[in-house]
C-alpha cells in the first residue's frame, strides 16, 4: 500500500485557480496510476482525473475538461492537479488515490486501496 500526502487546498473565489500536490511516499512508484477524486457534502466520492505513471496517459472527468490538468513528476513521485476557472460546484474534499491496476472514470472508490487524507477546496461565488 502506498502512502499519499496531499497539499494545496484552500479557499478561492470563483474563476480562480489552485494547484493540488500529492506525494507518494515510496522510493519508486513505477506502476499503475495516480489520480484525484472528490467528495462534496452529501454526495458520493467521484472521479476527477488520473495519470498513468509510466506512459503519462491522462483521464479527466467531463465536468472538469478544459479547466483542470493533471501532471506528474516521476523523480519526485508527485502528481499535480492544476485547477483553473473554478466554480462553486468544484467545492469538495479532494482525495489523492493510487492504484497498481490503473485509474479511469469508471474506477470505483471501493476498489482503490491507497488514499490520501484529503484536502479541502472551497470556491466562493
Amino acid at each position: 500500500q502506498v502512502q499519499l500526502v496531499e497539499s494545496g487546498g484552500g479557499l478561492v473565489q470563483a474563476g480562480g485557480s489552485l494547484r493540488l500536490s500529492c506525494v507518494a511516499s515510496v522510493r519508486s512508484f513505477s506502476g499503475g496510476a495516480m489520480g484525484w477524486f472528490r467528495q462534496a457534502p452529501g454526495k458520493e466520492r467521484e472521479f476527477v482525473a488520473s495519470i498513468n505513471w509510466r506512459f503519462g496517459v491522462t483521464w479527466l472527468a467531463n465536468s472538469v475538461k478544459g479547466r483542470f490538468t493533471i501532471s506528474r513528476d516521476n523523480a519526485k513521485n508527485t502528481v499535480y492537479l492544476q485547477m483553473s476557472s473554478l466554480k462553486s460546484e468544484d467545492t469538495a474534499v479532494y482525495y489523492c488515490a493510487a492504484s497498481p491496476g490503473g485509474l479511469s472514470p469508471s474506477s470505483r472508490p471501493s476498489e482503490i486501496g491507497s488514499w490520501g487524507q484529503g484536502t479541502q477546496v472551497t470556491v466562493s461565488s
